[in-house]
């Protein structure tokens, strides 16, 4: 399986960042994996954002629900980001990646595309 980021990289305060993650190798309908989107600030560890399920349902940080949205485009493979309202502070390197069905456990991540949000 391959995972595949793309999106712009600096973004102004306030507008929405979009991110597509295209995966190959298998579906992102398959039972296996969930599909996570996981950033990692300079500096700072890895957080997890949320998931898409081979259902279609989304799990969402807490910290980050009111902002973000998961979502999949199945003729596509492909899964996708929004996060609106964006702060300095979101400025990181976003990973897309396929979690074992709940395990927590990431069997595969994409190369992660750099994201800055600044004016």
């Amino acid at each position: 399986v391959q995972l595949q980021e793309s999106g712009p990289g600096l973004v102004k305060p306030s507008q929405t960042l979009s991110l597509t993650c295209t995966v190959s190798g298998d579906s992102v309908t398959t039972t296996s994996y969930y599909w996570s989107w996981i950033r990692q600030p300079p500096g700072k560890g890895l957080e997890w954002m949320g998931a898409i399920t081979y259902s279609g349902s989304t799990y969402y940080s807490p910290s980050l629900k009111s902002r973000t949205s998961i979502s999949r485009d199945n003729a596509k493979n492909t899964v996708y980001l929004q996060m609106n309202s964006l702060k300095p502070i979101d400025t990181a390197v976003y990973y897309c990646a396929a979690e074992g069905e709940g395990t927590a456990e990431y069997d595969y991540w994409g190369q992660g595309t750099q994201v800055t949000v600044s004016s």
